[in-house]
């Protein structure tokens, strides 16, 4: 019978997979059958110890995604891909009076710049080989929300849902999906201080219509629909895997 969420057979390519939600997509996509490639500027032992004993086939390539354009070309040095992954990213806050143009660089060098230039590699290679593919990208609430004190993250994030709808209506006809999952609060090592915080964090669940904060296995799960071939058909989505936050 055919699994239409199988990954089996795929290679899946996910940045910032040494933790949290990274980590979980990569283990998600393993789990469901794809080679996973873990890349970033950490090491990645934790996660594919995980892919290991669960019997999944998983490696380490490090991308300094700090430098986009040399980042991509490293990526089109690896080898063919199925499934691309752009979950990595950085934040910064600071007053948007005060806030710095180092700062503004480093947040949209790795969570913009890089989203498009690891795209377009990924892209070049599947239309060489005519071939199809699956491009993830890891947006956020704040795709839809200003924030507060994080303005390139803002950006960032906004630029994210743009560029994901601007390479659908490129890529669609030519085989690849391209969207992008927004999560909402999760439960990682990032957000321990706010789960901590009695006052926060009980501001937040009551906004939270589900009750809850997420998990990353949330994320991870998500990714493998979206990377599948029951997601075939959906193009320049931004999924929001939020427990109801945005309906609020």
């Amino acid at each position: 019978m055919r699994n239409p969420f199988s990954l089996a057979t795929k290679t899946a390519l996910v940045t910032g997979a040494n933790t949290g939600i990274g980590q979980a997509i990569a283990l998600s996509m393993a789990q469901a059958g794809a080679r996973v490639i873990c890349a970033g500027r950490s090491d990645c032992d934790e996660t594919l110890a995980s892919i290991s004993g669960g019997g999944g086939q998983g490696e380490y390539l490090r991308l300094e995604l700090s430098d986009p354009t040399a980042a991509a070309a490293t990526l089109a040095t690896c080898g063919p891909l199925d499934i691309l992954v752009n979950n990595a990213g950085v934040i910064r806050r600071g007053d948007a009076v005060e806030f710095s143009e180092a700062d503004w660089d480093e947040v949209m060098d790795v969570n913009l710049k890089s989203v498009f230039f690891l795209s377009q590699a990924f892209a070049r290679s599947a239309f060489a080989r005519d071939t199809g593919g699956a491009i993830i990208n890891i947006a956020s609430m704040l795709s839809f929300q200003g924030g507060i004190r994080v303005a390139s993250y803002t950006a960032s994030k906004s630029g994210v849902a743009g560029i994901t709808k601007l390479l659908a209506n490129e890529w669609a006809a030519r085989g690849i999906n391209v969207n992008a999952i927004a999560p909402g609060y999760i439960a990682t090592n990032n957000t321990a201080t706010l789960q901590a915080d009695p006052v926060r964090n009980r501001a937040i669940m009551e906004r939270i219509p589900a009750g809850h904060w997420g998990t990353p296995a949330d994320i991870g799960d998500s990714a493998v629909f979206l990377a599948s071939g029951a997601a075939k058909y959906i193009h320049g989505a931004i999924l929001n895997v939020d427990g109801g936050w945005l309906a609020r």
